[in-house]
């Protein structure tokens, strides 16, 4: 926990760090408009997704994984205020497909953090165990989502569209993209600054581990 805190307490480190916090920004800028715009519904959905959007810079992940997300993110839910979903039907299936990918791989990383699921390069087969942890965790997701949206349509707002064709078309995007992510995950989280002082690290234990302790020589 005490690392995250420092992670959302630094400086950015480079421009695309500048450009991830830059988009963090601009979703602040969108509760006002929103909010002035859509009503005070449309003001909350922008503040729970900036909320969210502090994650990725708590975890330190690479600045181009965190930008990505911050983008999907606010253009997903600025597709929900402006009803973009209704006038365009086909516009939720690359939503699902990216966010539910980009969310499922920094679900996993967060666990892994906290040691809830073990970290996939400590593993046998690194691939194999980030894949499938993170495809689990996008389908998870992507029910959940659907379950959300029946609750809505039946309780909170009744012009929600659901439907089987579409919770099924939906789902499946989900977990394409969380496989997606499964398979780019080292990609995606390794942060360079991160990344070389673990490599560093490691580099130094193998040295010491393929040195034999040898007992300290006297002088004559």
């Amino acid at each position: 926990m005490r690392e995250l805190l420092e992670n959302l307490r630094r400086r950015p480190h480079g421009p695309a760090e500048w450009i991830a916090d830059g988009v963090r920004l601009l979703a602040v800028a969108s509760i006002v408009v929103a909010g002035i715009g859509w009503g005070v519904q449309g003001a909350l959905s922008l503040a729970f997704v900036t909320v969210g959007m502090l994650l990725p810079r708590a975890l330190g992940v690479r600045p181009a994984f965190d930008i990505a997300f911050g983008i999907v993110a606010l253009v997903s839910v600025w597709s929900s205020v402006t009803d973009l979903y209704i006038t365009v039907k086909w516009w939720d299936l690359p939503m699902h497909f990216l966010l539910t990918g980009l969310v499922a791989a920094l679900c996993y990383v967060l666990l892994v953090r906290f040691g809830v699921v073990a970290d996939h390069e400590t593993l046998r087969h690194p691939l194999l165990s980030a894949t499938i942890v993170t495809t689990a965790l996008g389908t998870s997701f992507a029910a959940l989502w659907e379950l959300w949206e029946w609750f809505a349509k039946n309780y909170v707002d009744h012009t929600t569209y659901v439907g089987y064709r579409d919770t099924i078309g939906d789902m499946a995007q989900g977990v394409l993209g969380a496989l997606l992510a499964g398979l780019l995950m080292r990609v995606l989280t390794a942060h360079p600054r991160r990344a070389g002082g673990q490599a560093d690290a490691a580099t130094a234990a193998g040295r010491a581990a393929a040195t034999p302790d040898r007992p300290p020589v006297r002088p004559a």
